[in-house]
């Protein structure tokens, strides 16, 4: 297919005499556009695409051009591309498809929108405060799959320290009789407002997101060195079927 040159200026995309229709298979969903639509945003990677003569790409046996990418959310790509229509709905998968293609202004209104935004600017920045969170989820994740052998449920102990000072005791609660006798994984601490119950409410949140299920709860207090009692062990269960 011959393509013309390519000419756009951000401006909304109009079905042109000169603008051929493009057949395009994103995932294995089908879709049809004018070429000047995915143009529209030229310093997009997928205006890049369609910038060649003939496309950067593929195409499939009926001849459509294939985008190896899931497509379930691309017809909310071309939405926008063709009328600036923002979607309401699945915001952050439209995201994560507007970044991977780079349509740089989608990526700012989306992530502009109230979840979005909460996510971003709010937990996300606190969670950039807690050492190793990222880390120590998936540690997490990962002694309890190790203990999910002919069980329902799987329970792991974390420790949250919330100040300078809780880390200066973590020593003691640590090497109390009773949980010293399990694998334990610490969080913490970290300088910003969110409380222990936010974090806590974090971690459920970024397990939940990976598809388990998990309730946390805490663990009765431990009475460690000097009859210190510790406060700051929760119990994680994860709960296979």
């Amino acid at each position: 297919m011959s393509l013309p040159d390519f000419k756009s200026h951000g401006k909304l995309a109009a079905p042109a005499l000169t603008s051929p229709v493009v057949q395009l298979n994103v995932g294995g969903h089908l879709f049809s556009t004018f070429l000047n639509t995915l143009r529209r945003h030229p310093d997009s990677r997928l205006a890049e695409l369609f910038s060649g003569k003939p496309p950067k790409l593929r195409t499939d046996a009926e001849g459509r051009y294939f985008i190896d990418r899931d497509g379930t959310h691309f017809g909310a790509v071309l939405d926008y591309l063709r009328a600036d229509r923002v979607p309401t709905e699945h915001i952050k998968e439209v995201l994560r498809e507007a970044l991977h293609f780079d349509i740089k202004p989608l990526v700012k209104l989306l992530a502009e929108t109230p979840q979005n935004f909460g996510e971003t600017v709010g937990r996300q920045q606190f969670l950039s405060r807690v050492p190793h969170y990222l880390e120590n989820i998936e540690v997490l994740i990962r002694i309890a799959r190790a203990e999910a052998v002919a069980s329902r449920c799987s329970s792991i102990l974390i420790c949250v320290l919330r100040t300078e000072e809780d880390l200066g005791l973590h020593d003691n609660a640590m090497g109390s009789l009773e949980v010293g006798k399990e694998s334990v994984v610490t969080f913490g601490p970290w300088k910003a407002s969110p409380s222990v119950a936010d974090l806590l409410d974090c971690i459920s949140m970024d397990v939940e997101g990976r598809g388990y299920r998990v309730s946390i709860q805490p663990q009765p207090a431990v009475r460690g060195f000097l009859s210190r009692s510790y406060d700051c062990f929760y119990k994680v269960t994860f709960t296979w079927w």
